[in-house]
């Protein structure tokens, strides 16, 4: 395994990375999870010995086919070039083969350099790549978003994401955007919690072009590289708007919901995370009567599984309300067949797995720990009567 580490601020996360091994071609590669412990494994030897990294802190995980070619130039006619090699052929036909999609642009100059030599060309004028601005990139500057927010009243973080993103196309998109019906923000939805991207995002991606929901989800936004569950729970809504302004019908709409699900799964790391639920059970005795007594508070009617409704009820004891959609997407996470509710096995399961810090940050742990909170004693409360 050739490795090449690195950590990369991105999107307010970190990428971490990378193997190198050789694959079978398929146009849908999945990462593994061999190669996610391995990263992990190496990350130890960069940070403090206080900071752990767990597996739980994975939110996505995904890679790529890099092709690798043979310099016909090179002296060592074994030896692979991991940039891109270009070919004359005696009949003057130049090949560009290898590279990588991050050095498209050095691609293309030195594919158009070897055309214009070999062809003896006389263009008006030198490559002009370097430097040259991206649509958006014109007048624009790093405190742009401020006028987003005062123009259209955005909040703060989502307007920053617009104009890193789209520059001075950002305001096209505030444009497109719908009122919130609130004080604050008065416009931009967001698609999904504690993320900055906005329903007027998916209608501009239509207008560029995007023509399915993994465009959207993976390529025009970037949430499926970010939080596979955050995606996940995006995808109804990126299908209802794209379905609304393309004309789907229901049957292609859950065409597009399943494809990205699986795009989700495969392509994105969750088939990943859901075998980690099949981790041995090292619970102590004590631990798996705690555990599943945990079990049976939620379930109360001693059906052997827990639905939404349960979690309703529970939390309404204890004097706390989530929406609907709430409480399924916080089954959702963990429920790894997706059938709407989750066996007394499974929780066990995810229990050791958040145990080991396979899984983290939980939401229905976080749930199962307000019935377990010690009321402050009024004498270290500053008082009472």
């Amino acid at each position: 395994m050739v490795v090449s580490f690195f950590f990369l601020p991105w999107q307010k996360f970190t990428l971490a990375g990378t193997t190198d091994n050789p694959c079978q071609i398929r146009h849908d590669p999945p990462p593994t999870e061999d190669d996610i412990k391995f990263i992990l494994n190496e990350v130890k030897n960069y940070l403090s010995p206080d900071v752990q990294v767990r597996r739980g802190d994975v939110v996505s995980a995904w890679c790529g086919i890099r092709p690798l070619v043979t310099d016909p130039n090179a002296k060592n006619t074994q030896s692979i070039a991991r940039n891109h090699v270009i070919e004359v052929s005696d009949n003057n036909l130049v090949t560009i083969a290898g590279g990588k999609w991050t050095t498209y642009r050095s691609m293309a100059k030195d594919a158009v350099d070897a055309a214009v030599e070999t062809c003896d060309l006389k263009p008006k004028n030198d490559s002009l790549t370097d430097g040259m601005l991206l649509e958006g990139a014109h007048g624009w500057t790093s405190t742009a978003f401020i006028r987003l927010v005062q123009d259209f009243g955005l909040e703060t973080d989502v307007a920053m994401h617009l104009s890193d993103t789209y520059g001075n196309k950002a305001v096209e998109v505030a444009q497109m955007a719908n009122l919130t019906g609130k004080r604050w923000p008065v416009v931009g939805t967001r698609l999904v919690e504690d993320f900055p991207y906005i329903e007027a995002e998916v209608s501009y991606a239509i207008k560029e072009y995007a023509c399915t929901a993994i465009d959207v989800m993976a390529r025009r936004t970037r949430l499926a590289f970010l939080n596979t569950q955050a995606a996940e729970e995006a995808l109804p809504r990126i299908v209802e708007i794209m379905a609304k302004e393309l004309g789907w019908n229901k049957a292609q709409q859950q065409h597009e919901y399943e494809r990205a699900m699986a795009y989700l799964n495969v392509e994105m790391g969750n088939q990943c995370k859901a075998s980690l639920m099949q981790l041995p059970d090292n619970f102590t005795e004590g631990e798996r009567k705690k555990y599943t007594a945990r079990f049976h508070t939620l379930d109360k009617d001693k059906k052997g599984y827990i639905t939404p409704i349960d979690l309703r009820k529970y939390l309404e004891h204890h004097g706390e309300h989530m929406s609907e959609d709430q409480l399924r997407e916080m089954l959702n996470e963990v429920d790894c067949n997706k059938n709407g509710r989750l066996e007394l096995d499974e929780f066990l399961q995810l229990m050791c797995a958040v145990k080991s810090g396979a899984w983290a940050n939980i939401r229905l742990e976080t749930v199962l720990s307000i019935g377990e909170r010690k009321a402050i004693p009024t004498d270290r409360s500053g008082g009472g009567v």
